[in-house]
């Protein structure tokens, strides 16, 4: 088997096989969506896709194969700031804010085509979600003040809080396995590494991980979401030759996926599956966004694929 379609699947084996045995305790204990098994769970399956990277690295390196230094192979699989620093912190803050404010869109949308109801007033979802977590408890004073905290959290902090999680998984998607497809064709590549990173989140999904409605159909249904998210964390890899934009943009996305939850009203919650960002209505606006970026913005692949 040639060298290069070994590596592809050591890093598929060591990627898909610990994500499942990570997720095997949940299978085993049944643990629901939200419990604290599931989202350490989550948090630890984000780290697989670099210690599959470190895998193949690790391989060529027994077998004693020629291969380039550390330092090359560190900017060929993005770790570096690219050719163009300057390009990489302006695409570092674009995906920082960028990425909150197309949910903000996803979610005004989704209001405008009457998917959901907004409750800017009483916030009566989030309300309800307090009382559900603390049953006899008092409410604050003003969720309306505990709403905006939440908001400047998750624009303004968590973004940069999350890059580190969402570092585990870019290194190996957008790092790593995207610039080995790209010989097929930017396009291709795209599709084929956003496949294969929505197949990755199975160990929840098919639990109804992100869409509870769906059950185990959740699972192919996120696919579609990774395809189109997954283009765009591409370009900002593609167009800095750096991990780091996507690193922060995932990370961007982690914080404020959940903002529509702050805003809906109670008595027309939405339906995730249409609303909001990972929605039909988000996955469609990404993935316009996207094809105007590739068109508007060209990208190349500034360094060889990685060995």
């Amino acid at each position: 088997m040639p060298r290069r379609s070994t590596d592809l699947w050591l890093f598929l084996i060591v990627t898909f096989g610990l994500s499942w045995l990570f997720a095997l305790p949940v299978w085993l204990t049944g643990s629901p969506l939200g419990s604290p098994s599931l989202v350490v769970t989550a948090a630890v399956m984000m780290f697989t896709p670099t210690l599959g990277v470190l895998a193949v690295r690790m391989y060529g390196r027994r077998r004693g194969e020629p291969g380039t230094t550390w330092r090359e192979w560190a900017g060929r699989t993005g770790l570096t700031l690219g050719e163009r620093r300057g390009r990489t912190a302006a695409l570092f803050a674009l995906a920082w804010f960028g990425v909150p404010l197309l949910v903000v869109v996803a979610i005004a949308l989704s209001a405008a085509l009457g998917l959901f109801g907004l409750d800017l007033d009483g916030f009566s979802l989030f309300r309800q979600s307090l009382e559900q977590a603390a049953p006899g408890r008092p409410l604050p004073s003003s969720p309306e003040a505990l709403v905006a905290v939440q908001i400047a959290l998750a624009v303004f902090l968590a973004p940069l809080v999350n890059v580190i999680p969402a570092f585990g998984e870019e290194w190996g998607w957008r790092g790593w396995l995207l610039p080995r497809l790209m010989p097929l064709g930017t396009w291709r590549a795209i599709l084929v590494s956003g496949v294969i990173w929505g197949a990755w989140h199975a160990p929840l999904t098919l639990r109804g991980y992100n869409y509870p409605e769906l059950g185990a159909w959740a699972a192919p249904f996120f696919v579609v979401f990774c395809v189109a998210f997954g283009a765009l964390l591409g370009w900002l890899r593609l167009r800095s030759g750096s991990v780091w934009p996507a690193a922060v943009g995932h990370g961007a996305l982690n914080a404020s996926g959940t903002l529509i939850l702050l805003v809906a009203d109670a008595a027309h919650p939405p339906n995730l599956v249409v609303a909001g960002i990972t929605g039909l209505v988000g996955s469609a606006l990404v993935a316009v966004l996207s094809l105007l970026l590739f068109t508007r913005a060209p990208v190349r692949l500034a360094v060889p694929a990685p060995n």
